[in-house]
């Protein structure tokens, strides 16, 4: 064995020993950790169920009729103003008016959600000229219905969030609806408590090197020889 390779050997079982010699203090910040966890969320609480489903809608305005022996550009125009609807609306679904529309219809239907919540729950997406629309919701029957009010006022009243549209210019016809599924706790509920075990085990083994660092404490010869002391002798443990 090499002086490098002995000197490493050396080194780890040093640090080995300091562990052995305080393991104590790992353990307890670990149990700690998970006695504040356990107190904090509760786990044996049953935790209510989210559920989500999503809307899909083709967007685009409706082209006026040709008239005439000459060529036009509706039909580009007509792809090209769907491209910025989709923009547009993908906006308006996040707003509160569109949400103040929706909690409207379901109050029509003796529904009472506030505009607030709806709007808090609802997120949109796009892709070409397809405007998608999530909605999460704690009941699924509940969902079912603000789904079907949202599905109803962006298909019949999206022109009239857009100013620079005729009311009856914009249309957004629904092509896909998703079912409603319950949605999985996340990524990072899942490893909150292993994250934070590892962390507290990381911050007890720091701690376990910064007091035997400051402990001046003799334990072995070793000490005494970092002190410049001749050791003639010593008895071992066993």
């Amino acid at each position: 064995m090499t002086p490098a390779k002995r000197d490493e050997t050396v080194e780890l079982r040093a640090y080995w020993a300091i562990i052995r010699r305080r393991w104590w203090l790992p353990v307890a910040i670990i149990l700690l950790t998970m006695l504040w966890w356990v107190a904090a969320r509760q786990p044996w609480r049953p935790r209510p169920t989210t559920y989500t489903t999503s809307l899909s809608f083709s967007v685009g305005v409706r082209p006026e009729p040709r008239t005439g022996d000459y060529y036009t550009y509706d039909r580009y125009y007509t792809w090209l103003a769907s491209e910025y609807l989709v923009d547009d609306l993908s906006e308006v679904v996040r707003r509160s008016e569109f949400a103040r529309a929706v909690s409207q219809r379901l109050a029509d239907q003796g529904i009472t959600v506030p505009a607030g919540a709806i709007q808090g729950s609802t997120q949109a997406g796009k892709l070409h000229r397809v405007l998608t629309l999530s909605i999460s919701w704690g009941d699924p029957e509940q969902l079912a219905a603000i789904a079907d009010a949202a599905a109803a006022v962006l298909s019949e009243e999206a022109g009239a969030f857009l100013p620079q549209t005729m009311a009856d210019e914009v249309e957004a016809r629904l092509i896909d609806r998703g079912a409603i599924v319950p949605i999985a706790p996340p990524l990072r509920e899942r490893l909150d408590l292993p994250l934070r075990l590892f962390l507290g085990l990381i911050v007890g083994v720091a701690l376990a090197f910064l007091l035997d660092y400051l402990d001046d404490s003799v334990r072995d010869r070793a000490d005494l020889e970092d002190l410049g002391i001749a050791v003639l002798g010593e008895i071992p443990r066993s």
